[in-house]
C-alpha cells in the first residue's frame, strides 16, 4: 500500500498533511482525496495505491505550482518597487533595512512623497518606504529561476543542447535538497555547504563516485546563487564559494594510435554490425576531424559534393556553436567523401541525437573489442585526426582551421584554403577501399 492511502468511509483515499513549506499557501491540512475504488472491491488496497501514487505526484506538482507563482508575483512586485524607487532618485531598501538607517533618511524619502501628491499612492509608497520584501526563492525554485535570468545566452541552443545544460544542473539542486531539504535560499548557510561537501565525500570514499561530478555539482550551486545574487541583491553570503574538493581530475580521452584504427578498426568486416549511418558517421569523424554533433547534423544544405573540392560547410544550423572558431570547412577526402555520397543529405536518424550514436558505437567497439581501453570512445577518432596532422607537420594555422580551435596569433587574411587543408587532408586519409563505408 501507497503511505498516504487510508481507508475512509468504505473507501480509499489519499491522506496527507500540507508539508511546512506549502503551508501558507495550501490552507487544506490534511489533504483528503477519494481514490473512488471501494475497500471492499479492492481489500489489499493495490489498486487504490497505483491512483494513490498518481493522485500524490499531482498533489506536490500542484504544491510546486503555488510556490513558483508566489515568488514569481512576489519578484514582479519587489521589480517594480526597485523601478519606482529608482525613478524617484532612491535606492530601493526594505523597510527593515530602511528602519536600520538614520532618521535622516527616512524624512527625505517621505519627504519626496508629498510634492508629488504621491501620499495616496500605495505602489509609490511602498517603493520609497520599503513596502516589498526581497523576493525568498526556496531552493526548488533556484534552477527556474537561474534559467529565466541566463535566457539571452540559450536563445540559439538546440533542445539537444538545452537538455545538456539542464540537467546536470537540476541534478545538482537535487542533490542538494537531499542533503539540506527544501530550504529558502535566504536560510542556507556555510553549515549547509560543508555539509554537502561532506556529503560528497563520503559518496567518493564509500561509492567511488568521481572528485570532479562532486565538484561540478558544487561549481553549478555556487553558480546560479551567485546569479541570483547579482540580479536580485537578495543579499546571499557565497557560502558555497571555495569548496572545491582537492584532487580531481579530468578524465583525458585517449587517442587511437593511426595505424590501430587503419588495421582494426576499418579491417574489412570490423564494423559490419553497426547500421549504415554509424558506419558512415564513423569515417567522417575519423578522415575529418568533425566532432561527434558536427557530423551527426550534417544535411544536404551543409555537405558539398559538386565542387572542384567537396567539402562539408559546418553550421549552427539550429544549434549554439562550440566556439566562435566552430564554424568552418572542411574537405572530404577518402572514407568521408564516400560517407557523404552514400547519405548526400546527411544522417536523419541521428539528427540531433548524437549522444544516442556515441552510446552505440561504444558499446559495439565494447562488444567488438576494439577498444584498447576504457578512454578509447567513438569521440577519440577526432583526436587521432590531430595527431595524424601533428605527425606529417601540418601547419598549425591549417590545425586550428581543421579542427574549429581558436588560432594564438593574431588573425590577418581569411586563412587557410579549402586547397591548402585538402592538401594536408590528403597526407594523412586512410588508405582503405572507399566502398567500406556504403
Amino acid at each position: 500500500m501507497h503511505r498516504y492511502q487510508k481507508p475512509w468511509r468504505g473507501a480509499w483515499y489519499y491522506v496527507r498533511r500540507v508539508p511546512t513549506a506549502f503551508a501558507h499557501l495550501d490552507k487544506r491540512n490534511p489533504v483528503r482525496v477519494s481514490a473512488n475504488i471501494a475497500v471492499a472491491d479492492d481489500p489489499e488496497g493495490w489498486r487504490a495505491a497505483r491512483v494513490i501514487d498518481r493522485l500524490d505526484k499531482e498533489t506536490e506538482a500542484y504544491w510546486r505550482g503555488l510556490l513558483e507563482g508566489h515568488a514569481v508575483e512576489a519578484q514582479r512586485r519587489y521589480d517594480a518597487a526597485r523601478t519606482r524607487a529608482r525613478a524617484l532618485g532612491f535606492d530601493y531598501m526594505p523597510a527593515m533595512e530602511l528602519a536600520a538607517k538614520p532618521i535622516g533618511d527616512l524624512l527625505d524619502r517621505a519627504e519626496v512623497l508629498r510634492p508629488r501628491d504621491a501620499a495616496g499612492s500605495g505602489p509609490e509608497i511602498a517603493a520609497v518606504l520599503g513596502g516589498e520584501d526581497r523576493p525568498d526563492f526556496r531552493l526548488s525554485t533556484l534552477f527556474g529561476e537561474y534559467e529565466r535570468l541566463s535566457r539571452a545566452s540559450l536563445k540559439e541552443k538546440s533542445e539537444d543542447q538545452l537538455r545538456k545544460w539542464r540537467n546536470p544542473k537540476k541534478r545538482a539542486v537535487a542533490n542538494l535538497m537531499t542533503v539540506i531539504g527544501d530550504k529558502r535560499l535566504s536560510e542556507i548557510t556555510r553549515n549547509d555547504a560543508l555539509d554537502f561537501q561532506a556529503w560528497w565525500q563520503d559518496r567518493i570514499v564509500g561509492e567511488g563516485r568521481e572528485i570532479e561530478t562532486a565538484n561540478k555539482d558544487i561549481g553549478h550551486i555556487n553558480r546560479m546563487l551567485r546569479t541570483l545574487e547579482r540580479w536580485h541583491r537578495l543579499g546571499l553570503p557565497p557560502v558555497f564559494s571555495e569548496l572545491r574538493i582537492e584532487g580531481g581530475r579530468v578524465a583525458q580521452r585517449q587517442a587511437y594510435d593511426a595505424g590501430y584504427v587503419r588495421d582494426r578498426l576499418f579491417a574489412p568486416g570490423a564494423l559490419d554490425g553497426l547500421n549504415e549511418e554509424a558506419r558512415a558517421v564513423i569515417w567522417l569523424v575519423a578522415e575529418t576531424g568533425l566532432r561527434l554533433s558536427e557530423a551527426c547534423n550534417l544535411t544536404s544544405e551543409t555537405i558539398h559534393l559538386d565542387e572542384p573540392v567537396p567539402y562539408v560547410a559546418v553550421r549552427p544550423d539550429g544549434r549554439q556553436m562550440k566556439t566562435d572558431q566552430s564554424a568552418r570547412e572542411i574537405p572530404l577526402l577518402g572514407g568521408a567523401l564516400a560517407a557523404a555520397k552514400r547519405f548526400p543529405e546527411g544522417f536523419p536518424r541521428y539528427r540531433h541525437r548524437a549522444d544516442a550514436l556515441s552510446a552505440l558505437v561504444n558499446k559495439y567497439l565494447d562488444t567488438a573489442g576494439l577498444r584498447p581501453s576504457k578512454g578509447h570512445t567513438l569521440y577519440s577518432l577526432r583526436h587521432t585526426f590531430e595527431d595524424r596532422l601533428t605527425a606529417v607537420g601540418a601547419p598549425e594555422k591549417v590545425m586550428a582551421a581543421l579542427m574549429g580551435h581558436k588560432y594564438i596569433r593574431p588573425k590577418y587574411g581569411a586563412g587557410p584554403s579549402l586547397e591548402l587543408k585538402a592538401e594536408w587532408v590528403g597526407r594523412i586519409v586512410y588508405q582503405v577501399p572507399h566502398d567500406t563505408a556504403s
